[in-house]
């Protein structure tokens, strides 16, 4: 499985005739990013026992994501029959002469299609499924939710392609970013001790300061400023992430954490920098690791 996106949507439609009726049914899934695999499910009345079943078969497809599924199910029987509710059409019979007996002309006299019409009258009767259409009717629904699931899956899959073009080409500015802050800082030793050296002379007055006095303020103020650390880590994690990404496997959470670990180099080299230079390269790292890990949600 390729880098996927979490957000996707398939339909699948499927139909089964019997001798009694034709029944159609279709299923819809949607998905959104979720920190891991959620499933809601809505099936019609008498189709619960199969909740489980189906979970069971969307965790082969799927492995983050907040999914929702809906089925919709229509049944038409052929040579539909009726049934009559007798004693009720009996009782409004009887009423309805009553009626006439007491009222004469002033009523209108009800026909026996009004009759009929009435609420609870004349049921239509619905076809029970017997054990083995019941059976395949179930297989059916099952297998035709694994091709929304496929579907689904693919689906993902190609919006994942685009998630994945963006992520490289993020991580390549990260990186021109880094390699910009290591060539700074790989200068920044005789920088700081000619600034010090400049702010001495500004400053110091007569006062003579030993050589070995300003070497040991310039070991410190290196010390202090030096990122060489947090470059090297820069880079693993860049490294590490473009490996991710050449996986075939769901790497969200994975990447999610070195999104995490690139965010703390950025910032502990933005406190640490020692030129205006390197501050201003860190804040837009910054801005490219916070990209990054937008794009990163989107991601199973």
């Amino acid at each position: 499985m390729s880098i996927a996106s979490m957000t996707g949507f398939a339909r699948v439609n499927g139909s089964l005739q019997t001798v009694d009726e034709n029944i159609s049914w279709v299923w819809e899934i949607k998905s959104v990013n979720g920190k891991s695999l959620d499933i809601k499910l809505r099936l019609p009345t008498g189709y619960d026992d199969m909740m489980f079943s189906l979970k069971a078969v969307a965790g082969e497809y799927l492995t983050r994501g907040s999914v929702g599924v809906s089925l919709e199910i229509n049944r038409e029987r052929n040579n539909r029959g009726v049934k009559i509710d007798e004693d009720l059409l009996r009782r409004l019979a009887e009423r309805a002469i009553l009626l006439d007996e007491e009222y004469g002309d002033k009523l209108a006299k009800s026909s026996a299609a009004e009759l009929l019409a009435q609420h609870g009258v004349v049921e239509r009767e619905e076809a029970e499924l017997d054990e083995r259409n019941a059976e395949l009717l179930r297989q059916r629904l099952s297998e035709d939710f694994a091709a929304a699931c496929a579907k689904l899956r693919d689906d993902r899959c190609k919006e994942g392609v685009k998630i994945k073009v963006a992520l490289l080409t993020l991580l390549d500015n990260i990186e021109d970013i880094t390699l910009k802050i290591e060539k700074i800082a790989e200068i920044l030793p005789q920088k700081i001790k000619e600034k010090l050296t400049l702010l001495l002379q500004q400053y110091a007055g007569d006062v003579e300061i030993s050589e070995d006095r300003l070497a040991q303020e310039v070991v410190f103020l290196i010390t202090k400023a030096d990122i060489r650390e947090e470059i090297d880590r820069l880079k693993a994690h860049i490294k590490a992430a473009r490996q991710l990404l050449a996986t075939n496997e769901a790497v969200g959470r994975r990447l999610d954490f070195l999104c995490q670990e690139l965010n703390r180099e950025a910032n502990t080299t933005c406190s640490k920098a020692a030129d205006i230079a390197i501050t201003d390269f860190g804040m837009e790292l910054k801005a490219l690791i916070e990209q990054f890990r937008e794009q990163v949600q989107n991601i199973e």
